[in-house]
C-alpha cells in the first residue's frame, strides 16, 4: 500500500513536470517568434542594402558609358575636321595659277602676281616662289562664294601644310591685293600684308619701284586758277604696278588711271581690265 501511494506520487511529480513544461514553452515562443521576426527585418535590411549598391553600381556604369560615348564622339568630330582631302599640284603655271593631279586649273582668290606673257616685272620670280611652295606637294583648298572664274579655274584658297600661301605670297612681295566681290573673306588681311610688303620694300615693291624710278622724270605741274582733270594726269604712276582697284572709290576714277597709262605705255599696267573688255574695276561703284 505504501509503495502506491510512493508511486502516484511520482506519477503526479511527473505529470505536474509536464504541465510546467508545456506552460514554459507557450510563453517562450512569443519571444523566439519576435526574434525570428527581427531576424527577417535585418535580412531584408541586408538584401535592400545589397540591392542599392548593385543599382548604384549599374548607374555608374551607364554613367561612364554615356561618358565614353560622348569622349568617343569628339574625338570623332576631331578626326574628321583633321582629315581633310588634299590634292597634288603637277604643274605650277604662274605665280596664281597651279595644276592639280586631276587636271583642273585652281586660281588664287584674292591676289594678283606679274604677268609672264606681258614680261612684267618679277613674274618669273613669282613664278618660282609658288613652284617652291608648292609643287609636287599636296594642298588643301578653301572656297569662299564663288566655284569657278569665267576661263572654268576653281577659285580656291590655298594651304600647304600650315603655310597661307595666297597671304605668303602677298605679304612677301610676290603678289598684289586685289579683290574681287563676292569673295571678300580675306580681302582686308591681303590688304594688309601689302602694306606691309610695300613699307619693308620686299620683292617686286623692291626690286621693279627702283627699277623704274630711274627711268621716270618728275613731271613739272602747270599753274592754272582753274586745274583740270588732264593736268592732274601727270601724277598719275604708269612706269610700274601701283594700283589696284581697292585704290580706287569709283569705277570713273579707275577708269581714267586706266586710260591714261593705255595711251602711256600702251598695256594696263596695273591690271585694272581683268577681263580685258576696255572697263577697269567693273565691281567698283
Amino acid at each position: 500500500m505504501r509503495d502506491l501511494k510512493i508511486f502516484h506520487f511520482i506519477l503526479f511529480l511527473f505529470l505536474l513536470l509536464c504541465v510546467l513544461s508545456i506552460l514554459s514553452g507557450e510563453k517562450s515562443s512569443p519571444q523566439i517568434s519576435d526574434r525570428k521576426a527581427e531576424v527577417s527585418k535585418e535580412v531584408g535590411k541586408k538584401d535592400l542594402r545589397v540591392e542599392e549598391k548593385k543599382n548604384k553600381i549599374s548607374h555608374q556604369g551607364v554613367s561612364s558609358n554615356i561618358s565614353n560615348s560622348k569622349h568617343s564622339g569628339q574625338k570623332g568630330r576631331v578626326a574628321e575636321k583633321k582629315e581633310e582631302p588634299t590634292y597634288l599640284v603637277t604643274r605650277v603655271i604662274d605665280g596664281d595659277t597651279i595644276v592639280l593631279e586631276n587636271g583642273e586649273k585652281v586660281r588664287y582668290i584674292g591676289i594678283d602676281t606679274p604677268e609672264i606673257s606681258q614680261n612684267e616685272c618679277f613674274a618669273l620670280e613669282a613664278k618660282k616662289k609658288n613652284e617652291e611652295l608648292v609643287l609636287g606637294k599636296r594642298v588643301r583648298l578653301e572656297k569662299d562664294v564663288s566655284e569657278r572664274d569665267k576661263y572654268g579655274r576653281l577659285l580656291r584658297y590655298v594651304y600647304v601644310g600650315n603655310i597661307f600661301v595666297n597671304d605668303y605670297l602677298v605679304r612677301n612681295g610676290y603678289a598684289y591685293a586685289v579683290t574681287y566681290p563676292p569673295d571678300v573673306k580675306y580681302s582686308e588681311r591681303f590688304l594688309q600684308a601689302q602694306r606691309e610688303a610695300r613699307e619693308n620694300k620686299r620683292g617686286l615693291w623692291a626690286y621693279c619701284t627702283t627699277q623704274t624710278q630711274t627711268q621716270t622724270s618728275t613731271p613739272t605741274p602747270t599753274r592754272s586758277s582753274t586745274p583740270t582733270k588732264t593736268q592732274t594726269q601727270p601724277s598719275i604712276i604708269c612706269s610700274y604696278n601701283a594700283y589696284n582697284c581697292s585704290d580706287f572709290k569709283t569705277q570713273a576714277e579707275a577708269q581714267r588711271v586706266y586710260d591714261y597709262c593705255m595711251k602711256k605705255v600702251g598695256y594696263d599696267v596695273h591690271r585694272l581690265d581683268k577681263d580685258k573688255d576696255g572697263v577697269a574695276c567693273e565691281s567698283l561703284p
